[in-house]
């Protein structure tokens, strides 16, 4: 572990649980920092006091404890422009977690150059995508920030060992803790998105008692109700009539959606461990559960399969190839250096984002996610001469 001498004081992405209050004494402990601790309200419905209340405990200043109410520039600045394209990741995965973490980092950022910090540092682990979310934001705002990740750095690799470390160091560790988790939870005003034991086997039906934020459908009302959204710019304002600021009319959706079981996705991205209870799907856990049926019949394997290398380590032609990529190979790379396969269900479902239209992808069509069209090669004339000189001396 290398430790910068020249990082003096961190400001940290601060929840109040066991994670980040180890985190904060180690950085004092382990790394003689300074410890700034910020925590963002963003509608995950805790009671944030208690967090001023452990940061004070471990000896933390009061004036550097951040507490702030970040809802309403969430919503407005993160969540609607977030719905206003339809962002979802490979055209299906929810961004209830990750679209939160940009205003996380920036406001840690912002914090730091108040207080006087060297560096930010988050509770994210080293394996997820979480760490490249805080990461990237904080350097795309201050590319001199540093960043400390613990997770990635101290030797405390399991639950038994963090909280040993925890109680040494006089930290309070609930008695929730200090059983394993049947499951995890990320929790804001958009949604909540749980994952973990008791759902990382996709023929096992998901228990109720994970969906936090939703009536059972069938314990909800058999009557509908009727509302009206009115929109301006493509952003929500008004709910029946009555104006409302972002996050009161996200609020307000949140608890119709509550009552008449609206708002939840049980879905299986690529790996059968994530379950999600959003506040914007009205599919059901009890239906379309199409993940289980196809991952049984193992349609894993790519639409197009990669091309073998002849002796000479090129790509081997194949009857009726023009050459240039094919659009597995324009997906996936090719060859042995191929990157996580296509499954053709995953190929569909993202077929709408070719070009702006629907349609399967074409196998004369070259193209690529996300990507114009690019124009057709023209070799330069040099090019062409050099071209003509090497088949020259082949033939020879």
């Amino acid at each position: 572990m290398s430790v910068d001498p020249s990082v003096k004081r961190v400001v940290l992405a601060y929840s109040g649980g066991l994670d980040t209050s180890v985190i904060a004494k180690w950085l004092e402990v382990e790394r003689g920092v300074e410890v700034v601790t910020f925590t963002a309200d963003l509608g995950q419905g805790e009671e944030l006091g208690p967090a001023r209340e452990k940061a004070k405990a471990m000896g933390i200043p009061d004036k550097h404890i951040f507490i702030e109410d970040l809802r309403e520039e969430f919503v407005r600045d993160f969540v609607f422009p977030m719905m206003r394209m339809n962002a979802r990741y490979e055209g299906d995965y929810l961004l209830g977690t990750s679209i939160a973490r940009p205003l996380i980092s920036k406001r840690l950022v912002e914090i730091a150059h108040e207080t006087g910090a060297d560096a930010i540092a988050h509770g994210a682990t080293g394996k997820g995508n979480d760490q490249v979310r805080f990461e990237l934001s904080a350097y795309a705002l201050d590319p001199d920030i540093k960043v400390i990740a613990p997770w990635r750095e101290w030797d405390l690799t399991s639950r038994t060992a963090l909280i040993a470390w925890a109680e040494a160091h006089q930290i309070q560790v609930p008695k929730d803790k200090r059983g394993e988790s049947p499951f995890s939870t990320d929790a804001n005003l958009l949604h909540t998105s749980s994952e973990g034991k008791v759902l990382e086997d996709p023929w096992e039906e998901t228990p109720d008692y994970v969906y936090s934020r939703t009536e059972h459908p069938e314990d909800a009302p058999d009557t509908p109700e009727y509302i009206t959204i009115d929109f301006e710019k493509g952003d929500g304002v008004a709910l029946n009539g009555t104006a409302m600021s972002p996050a009161t009319l996200l609020a307000a959706l949140n608890d119709l959606g509550r009552k008449h079981g609206v708002g939840r996705l049980d879905l299986c991205p690529r790996a059968p461990r994530d379950r999600a209870d959003h506040a914007r799907s009205g599919r059901r856990a009890s239906q379309g559960r199409t993940d289980a049926p196809l991952r049984r019949a193992g349609i894993q394997r790519p639409l197009v399969q990669p091309r073998a290398r002849n002796a000479a380590g090129g790509l081997r032609s194949e009857p009726g190839e023009s050459g240039g990529h094919r659009p597995a190979e324009a997906l996936q790379g090719s060859g042995e250096r191929c990157r996580s396969k296509v499954t053709p269900l995953a190929l569909l479902g993202g077929a709408c984002h070719l070009r702006g239209r629907c349609g399967r992808i074409r196998p004369e069509g070259r193209r690529r996610l996300h990507q114009t069209q690019r124009a057709p090669f023209a070799p330069s004339r040099q090019t062409r001469q050099i071209i003509a000189r090497s088949r020259f001396a082949t033939k020879r």
